[in-house]
């Protein structure tokens, strides 16, 4: 398995302009996207809407179809909203990729086991039934970093599962590590980079 930091890191390093849209593990402060990014002006973090990542992330790709989006989503947050994968392939964006953090756990909210993590779901089937252009799958480091090439240069919509090592948020609340920007922030940082780059 890969580690939540790991993944992000190899994504980040091979960014170069593109918009990144993290959501829960992906997106925590202490082990995710804001632990490594390279360019905060671009990202967009979704938290406090789990399921809707993959919707924020569509409708950036269409906007900028000139640029890349990178949406890390988490499995639970994923299964909350199916139905973004089948608009997503009806879409076609070609700059649109879909990194799936799969951990089998509701990380953030305790480590509750998310429903079909025991094999019955096949992430790679369902986004293939769903319509995506190109789908891939890593489960360690190695692989994930030599693929990374491949995946960045497949034309979109792309989905892209990584097993990930489960990482659990039991620190209440009130007690977490807040995030540098409020959402509001973050949406004016990246609004404001995408404009002054056209």
């Amino acid at each position: 398995m890969i580690t939540n930091t790991d993944a992000v890191r190899i994504i980040d390093d091979n960014r170069e302009d593109a918009v990144i849209i993290p959501t829960m593990n992906a997106g925590n402060v202490r082990f995710g996207l804001p632990s490594v990014t390279t360019n905060q002006e671009l990202d967009l973090p979704i938290s406090g809407a789990m399921g809707k990542a993959s919707n924020v992330g569509l409708g950036v790709a269409l906007a900028r179809p000139d640029r890349k989006v990178f949406v890390l989503d988490g499995d639970g947050s994923l299964l909350m909203n199916l139905g973004a994968l089948v608009t997503t392939a009806t879409k076609q964006p070609k700059n649109f990729y879909h990194f799936l953090f799969n951990n089998g756990v509701y990380a953030v909210t305790g480590g509750q086991p998310i429903p079909g993590s025991d094999g019955v779901t096949d992430w790679i089937e369902v986004a293939k039934g769903a319509g995506y252009a190109a789908v891939f799958s890593y489960d360690n480091l190695e692989d994930f970093t030599n693929g990374i090439d491949e995946v960045l240069a497949a034309e979109g919509p792309v989905f892209v599962h990584l097993s990930v090592e489960p990482e659990i948020e039991n620190t209440p609340v009130q007690f977490r590590v807040r995030a540098s920007r409020t959402a509001l922030q973050a949406y004016q940082e990246v609004t404001a980079a995408l404009a002054s780059a056209s």
